[in-house]
């Protein structure tokens, strides 16, 4: 195998307003070996859905900012990009499933990191 050539990371999304949660849970994620892209809201995350197609899991936070939140951001993002696996989180109550795009998960708030890996490379075998 040639030295310079990289296995590259799976690519993680992380839609979270609240700046803390946003870094830290990017940093546990690049710690397990994924590339982290941040996002502060939706339609900071559709804009990058836009712009790479190397995205393979979108986490989102349910309750954000903007013009739409997490569980809409899921539904268009799978509509759109239905290969893409999400893993959508709250603070709140747990949406109904039926709320979930189709092979979506949830997981509430506060999540065990090492949970939210497992959940990740549960969705990237499926």
């Amino acid at each position: 195998m040639d030295a310079h050539r990289r296995i590259a990371k799976p690519v993680v999304l992380i839609v979270e307003d609240e700046p803390v949660i946003r870094w830290s849970s990017a940093d546990m994620l690049s710690d397990a070996g994924f590339e982290v892209i941040e996002a502060r809201n939706a339609d900071e995350a559709l804009s990058v859905l836009r712009s790479r197609d190397d995205v393979r899991v979108l986490f989102t936070d349910v309750d954000m900012p903007g013009s739409i939140d997490g569980l809409e951001l899921a539904r268009v993002a799978h509509a759109l990009w239905p290969k893409l696996r999400i893993l959508v989180t709250s603070g709140k109550n747990a949406p109904a499933l039926r709320a979930l795009p189709e092979n979506g998960r949830f997981v509430g708030k506060p999540y065990v990191q090492e949970q939210i890996v497992r959940d990740i490379g549960r969705l990237l075998a499926a």
